[in-house]
């Protein structure tokens, strides 16, 4: 191994999970999309590249002038598209958020603004976008060598979640799950060990979510907890340990004591792993992208698959209103 291989994530083959997700989005029609502040080149092209695919119909949010300039710089025609004015990154965020209310949007983007700017308009009390459930995130991770999509949460919103927290980021999830036509999703609750013990609580709570899932307060998907990272995807592992469960060693959502610890288990899979993690927020009135411009153009287009599958499934089921 040479000095500058050191640090460099494997090259990993092309794997289907991302393509079937983009496959599914073919015919659908676009879906009215908010953009806040999309004023650098990179998150032009992602939108650019959404729109190629049909994913999305984007109204852009932000000063209209360097809207212009990072349309150009990333050669997307804005003829055709719809351009808000609004003078900075706040006012940006608030008037994507409005739109949501207004009907006019069923997805919100995250342009080039940071994060907490656009969530905080979000999760306001007057005007933002919350509902009964806790906001919460989701990587959907394209993992080499793994069979199914594997999902991650929370990994970048709630930073240390309580028991009551914890089961509506498991009922986000699930909800996604089936959202994108995967079915009764296999939830391991993730702790350093797969026994109960008082001297970690985050086993205690596991156990009491599992517990919570038999009584029907949380629904829809198989819970299985406490269980170490290694047995929640290695039959393997699972089986040298003696458990026998559902969800070990076939895991399809993986739920994380607290954020730092999602964090580092996402980027070890993308980095030491050569995965792809697309992301969505969940929780809230519609679904939230959340691009970063560390994303590769592969990744913002699943994120906006994601999103734009999950929008259309919530709108079939959304009441009709007399």
């Amino acid at each position: 191994m040479t000095a500058d291989s050191l640090g460099a994530p494997p090259a990993a083959p092309r794997h289907p999970h991302y393509d079937a997700l983009i496959e599914r989005t073919a015919g659908m029609a676009a879906v009215p999309c908010a953009v806040a502040h999309p004023c650098d080149a990179s998150a032009m092209e992602g939108i650019a590249d959404a729109m190629r695919h049909g994913i999305i119909a984007p109204i852009l949010v932000g000063p209209a002038r360097k809207i212009a300039t990072a349309a150009a710089a990333a050669g997307l025609d804005l003829a055709g598209i719809e351009v808000i004015d609004a003078p900075h990154s706040h006012a940006a965020a608030k008037r994507a958020v409005a739109l949501v209310h207004e009907n006019r949007a069923e997805l919100l983007m995250k342009g080039s603004l940071h994060t907490d700017e656009l969530m905080s308009a979000v999760v306001a009390r007057e005007g933002g976008l919350r509902t009964e459930r806790r906001i919460s995130h989701v990587f959907i991770m394209d993992v080499p060598n793994y069979i199914r999509p594997l999902f991650i949460t929370d990994a970048a919103i709630n930073i240390a979640p309580d028991l009551a927290a914890k089961a509506d980021i498991i009922s986000n999830a699930i909800d996604l799950h089936h959202g994108l036509g995967l079915g009764i999703p296999r939830v391991a609750i993730l702790s350093a060990m797969e026994t109960v013990s008082p001297k970690l609580p985050g086993t205690i709570e596991a156990a009491a979510l599992c517990k919570m899932a038999e009584r029907g307060q949380i629904q829809g998907g198989i819970l299985d907890g406490p269980l170490a990272l290694d047995n929640a995807v290695s039959p393997e592992a699972a089986r040298i340990k003696g458990i026998r469960s559902e969800v070990a060693g076939r895991a399809q959502i993986l739920v994380v004591p607290d954020l730092e610890a999602g964090n580092m288990l996402a980027k070890n899979l993308t980095f030491l792993s050569g995965a792809d993690a697309a992301g969505i927020v969940l929780g809230a009135r519609v679904p939230i992208v959340l691009t970063s411009r560390a994303d590769s153009t592969r990744t913002r287009l699943a994120s906006c698959a994601v999103a734009a599958l999950y929008a259309r499934y919530l709108a079939e089921r959304r009441p009709v209103s007399a």
